[in-house]
């Protein structure tokens, strides 16, 4: 998940991080977005059309905090005299940080202007998928231009995925738990699940970005999500909570010892 910045104070924002940062030894990872549903924009009496401004606005003040500045500035959502943090970092430089990105190339931009992370939360969907490559190479480029170079280690691709020992098995945990899904999906967005890359179990299935099946099915997909990319650092395992917790469990399970051994090395001398 990630940090709605627009709607929150960046000092307010940076002290948290901050806190947390130090709570957890420097384990907290901290994701940044615009805000996704326009419902809640409305509730805070915000135009949702300003909402990606305002992210890489509160972004860059963050960023000057954690360097250290010292920030007085007024703007007509936040007012900031002498404003500094009340902690610097735990971890140094500062914070782990990283920007959701779709398949628009606003996310990579701001990866790239700020040196920050980037999390393709629309890898499972057609048009998130598509433009991975571009939106990659756009955060390199303007990375480069800052004097900076992006981390393939720092790039995450989330995706849905659930396996079990057959693919007829994999569906039947899942295909209740869609439907209670997608009713939600539909409820607070006209796209559904398909914004995300989830149309149907099948559907899943049939577009290949994701997969409801075995462990040989999934690493089938990630190994199409690599030759994509030219490499990544993670893969994110969207947490749809279409199967009961213990068939979740044993999903989990299978991937760890069946699908990533297979892109870390560890079962190669075996």
């Amino acid at each position: 998940g990630v940090i709605s910045v627009p709607y929150h104070n960046p000092l307010i924002l940076a002290d948290r991080i901050c806190q947390l940062d130090h709570q957890t030894r420097g384990r907290a990872m901290f994701g940044f977005g615009p805000g996704l549903l326009h419902s809640d924009a409305m509730m805070l009496g915000i135009d949702p059309e300003v909402q990606r401004d305002r992210m890489i606005e509160g972004i860059d003040i963050i960023t000057r905090l954690f360097n250290g500045e010292t920030v007085t500035k007024t703007t007509d959502w936040y007012t900031l005299t002498n404003a500094r943090l009340h902690l610097q970092p735990y971890t140094k430089p500062r914070p782990y940080m990283a920007i959701a990105s779709s398949a628009t190339p606003n996310g990579g931009k701001v990866a790239g202007r700020y040196g920050i992370g980037m999390i393709s939360v629309a890898a499972g969907a057609r048009d998130g998928y598509d433009a991975l490559d571009t939106n990659w190479r756009l955060a390199n480029e303007i990375s480069e231009q800052h004097g900076r170079k992006m981390q393939r280690s720092e790039w995450r691709l989330m995706a849905p995925f659930h396996i079990a020992d057959t693919r007829e098995q994999a569906l039947a945990n899942c295909r209740e738990g869609l439907a209670k899904w997608e009713k939600y999906g539909y409820a607070v967005s006209p796209n559904g699940g398909a914004a995300i890359g989830l149309p149907s179990l099948e559907g899943i299935n049939e577009n290949g970005y994701g997969y409801i099946g075995t462990p040989d099915e999934a690493v089938v997909v990630l190994e199409r999500f690599w030759q994509k990319t030219g490499g990544f650092g993670t893969i994110l395992l969207l947490a749809h909570d279409f199967a009961n917790w213990e068939a979740t469990k044993k999903s989990y399970e299978l991937f760890a010892n069946y699908v990533l051994p297979k892109f870390n090395n560890t079962n190669a001398w075996r």
